[in-house]
């Protein structure tokens, strides 16, 4: 009996220093580390919001929209990646799932994904592989807020189990990219219809980092108020040094579709330690996120001109969206002024 005490004494120590050497937490610090350098350097990237809503005309969705209703005639994720390329961008950001829930994959922990709609293409693949052909970087969108699986927000009691469904759903996509590419970014929405505590950041850190270790992680409206961490939103001119990160410390901050201030700063705390994080602007090509039938209006090549001088400065980065249509394609016209915007800005291909 006593024998076995003791082995039972030495394998819970034993299990309590493999998990402790398994944890991975942010490095405090006042300049950005080895990953947030690259991604810096990257600078430039598309945001492709590409889902349900792209066929309701609609911004958001509410996740009862059917899953037969996403019906696009083809995906040419290659047209998509080769259109970035071409304008000079490092990387793009495919939104994977919205504030809706519907996935652009085939999850297993949902009924709600493409598996389920008129066209089965695992869009999250199909997007890696063009990467991966063209050499440019892969960045994940995934929305906190879900209203197909957690709509009732208020009821604390289902987090738990949403939350775990997250952290799978975070994996499986690990799971179809890891095969192509590395994911050089991870972009978090939807975190303020929670208190922030509610949401488990530092597992989806730990997850994330755990496979991916240069993955950048991003939560949109990163900062909080001092006497009130989890104020929102905090815009980008209200924020000052030392001011506490909402939910964990992750990578970089978000305020979407705001730009840095001048003197923007990079010093921001949680539980007494500081860290870097640099600002990524995230702005619409026209004037919706999804592609939208009366969505006709874009953004002068002047005005696009001065908001990339004004994003990339300080040491910041500029993600563009240029969301594919009903046929699965970037419409000509982002392609068009994206091709006079890198010739403006004298940015060259990547060889």
């Amino acid at each position: 009996m006593k024998s076995l005490i003791v082995t039972l004494i030495i394998g819970n120590i034993f299990f309590f220093f493999i998990n402790t050497e398994k944890e991975i937490l942010p490095v405090p610090s006042k300049t950005p580390g080895k990953a947030q350098l690259k991604q810096i350097d990257r600078k430039y990237g598309m945001f492709i919001h590409f889902g349900i809503n792209t066929f309701h005309d609609m911004e958001w969705t509410d996740g009862s929209k059917p899953a037969s209703s996403y019906t696009p005639a083809t995906i040419d994720a290659e047209q998509w990646i080769k259109t970035a390329n071409d304008a000079g961008m490092k990387y793009v950001i495919l939104v994977t799932k919205h504030h809706d829930g519907f996935c652009l994959w085939d999850s297993q922990f949902t009924a709600y994904d493409v598996a389920n709609s008129r066209n089965t293409t695992n869009v999250v693949e199909a997007v890696a592989k063009a990467c991966k052909k063209y050499n440019i970087g892969l960045g994940l969108y995934y929305s906190l807020w879900d209203r197909n699986r957690n709509s009732d927000v208020e009821n604390t009691e289902l987090d738990s189990a949403y939350n775990s469904y997250m952290i799978k759903q975070l994996d499986e996509l690990m799971d179809i990219t890891q095969e192509y590419t590395d994911i050089v970014e991870f972009w978090f929405d939807g975190g303020w219809v929670k208190k922030n505590n509610q949401w488990p950041i530092k597992e989806i850190y730990q997850t994330i980092k755990s496979r991916e270790p240069e993955c950048q992680i991003g939560v949109n409206w990163s900062i909080g108020l001092p006497g009130d961490p989890d104020h929102h939103p905090v815009l980008p001119k209200d924020q000052k040094e030392g001011y506490p990160i909402r939910y964990f410390p992750s990578d970089f901050r978000l305020g979407d579709p705001y730009l840095p201030v001048n003197n923007d700063p990079k010093i921001f705390t949680h539980i007494g330690e500081e860290y870097y994080m640099p600002w990524e602007s995230t702005v619409c090509i026209s004037r919706r996120w999804f592609y939208n039938t009366t969505d006709t209006v874009f953004k002068p090549i002047d005005e696009l001109v001065e908001l990339y001088k004004v994003a990339t400065a300080q040491d910041n980065i500029l993600i563009l969206n240029c969301p594919p249509n009903r046929e699965g394609q970037i419409r000509d016209k982002d392609i068009e002024i994206l091709s006079e915007l890198r010739k403006r800005l004298k940015i060259n291909l990547q060889q």
